[in-house]
């Protein structure tokens, strides 16, 4: 086992995020003492892993430990998913003591939380991320959820994990495009929190998205780190948790549009950029901090655009998005790199010449 990192989430309810290779064997001492049942929520391309970690849960103590083997991806966070969680919980009689482990990118560990939220109104939880993605973003922070046909996390809980372990070996067998989509988020970490990740990138590309560099263990601690202290400060979104959206807003729309079936960090990247032009077009951002946002995605090979006649949906969809307050469209917008804030009731004029930025 390697050296690890530890970064601490304040707040009513803290705990521990572990970074490091090959950590898997810490996992066991995350969990209640009293726990004598495990669900370990995981999907089918981790069913090995998920097998492994079974048996050193098995070893370290006393227990039960459950399997529960859920749709990858968006498709997992359904209703009809969750409903198949709690069957199982019921049938193996868990109670307040036992403990949900999410096992797997952002979309399994938004579902393990919902699960562990909802189960005889909480139970604990212990997020064990396999991507990018849900290291940095979806396992920290204590949101989860699930989709509705009317659209994203719309239906969810805070719900605070009791930990969350960070084992960078379970990233090295990803795909680079795998991992260059979960790199999006830390792109945004970079651009509302922490520049000294748009600086990594690009100084060397290549390095920031391979696993095994320091360059990428930089990215991946620094992104943690600005997601811990914005969410210790606020877990409910009340203020400072707001910045966490920028990109958001349009990137949510376009997963919408696409039914779930485009990479959130695809989204996400066109977001970031319609957020930039937008910040741009407001007044408030450089011409050379928004180019820089467009150099730094296409680097990574990130897309920077889509369609041009999809507009209007968008803006519908938006307009329903959980951030909106009554009809009152909000989007984080940056005064300058580091400087997010947030700009209300945009003209729609001014929204649809950002679009147009994007727009193929």
């Amino acid at each position: 086992m390697t050296e690890t990192t530890v970064i601490s989430v304040a707040g009513d309810q803290p705990y521990d995020i572990t970074i490091g290779r090959d950590i898997l064997g810490v996992v066991a001492d995350a969990l209640p003492p009293a726990a004598r049942k495990v669900l370990v929520v995981h999907p089918p391309t981790l069913s090995a892993p998920a097998a492994q970690l079974r048996e050193l849960l098995l070893a370290s103590g006393e227990r039960q430990v459950l399997l529960a083997e859920v749709p990858d991806a968006e498709q997992g966070k359904r209703v009809e998913v969750a409903a198949f969680c709690w069957q199982v919980m019921g049938q193996a009689d868990f109670t307040r003591t036992d403990v949900v482990v999410g096992f797997g990118g952002g979309a399994v560990t938004d579902l393990a939380g919902f699960v562990a939220a909802t189960w005889l109104r909480g139970v604990a939880l212990v997020q064990v991320p396999t991507t990018v993605l849900g290291m940095v973003d979806a396992a920290v922070g204590g949101k989860t959820g699930i989709n509705t046909a009317e659209g994203k996390n719309l239906v969810g809980a805070f719900w605070p994990p009791r930990a969350v372990i960070c084992d960078l070996a379970l990233l090295d067998t990803l795909s680079r495009n795998e991992r260059v989509a979960g790199f999006a988020e830390v792109v945004k970490a970079g651009f509302i929190w922490y520049p000294e990740i748009l600086d990594l990138i690009e100084a060397d590309p290549e390095a920031a998205v391979d696993p095994q560099s320091p360059a990428f263990r930089r990215c991946i601690e620094l992104a943690i780190e600005m997601k811990a202290r914005v969410v210790g400060e606020d877990l409910r979104e009340a203020g400072l948790r707001e910045v966490l959206n920028y990109g958001h807003t349009l990137g949510h729309a376009i997963e919408h549009a696409e039914r779930y079936q485009w990479r959130h960090g695809a989204a996400i990247s066109i977001g970031m950029l319609f957020a930039a032009e937008l910040s741009r077009l407001a007044g408030r951002l450089s011409d050379d901090a928004a180019a820089r946002h467009r150099h730094i995605l296409e680097l990574l090979g990130l897309p920077t655009a889509y369609r041009g006649g999809a507009w209007k949906q968008l803006l519908a969809t938006m307009q329903r998005d959980k951030k909106t307050r009554g009809s009152m469209l909000r989007f984080i917008v940056l005064d300058d790199i580091a400087k997010p804030t947030v700009l209300q009731a945009p003209d729609e004029s001014l929204l649809f010449a950002a679009y147009q930025e994007v727009a193929e």
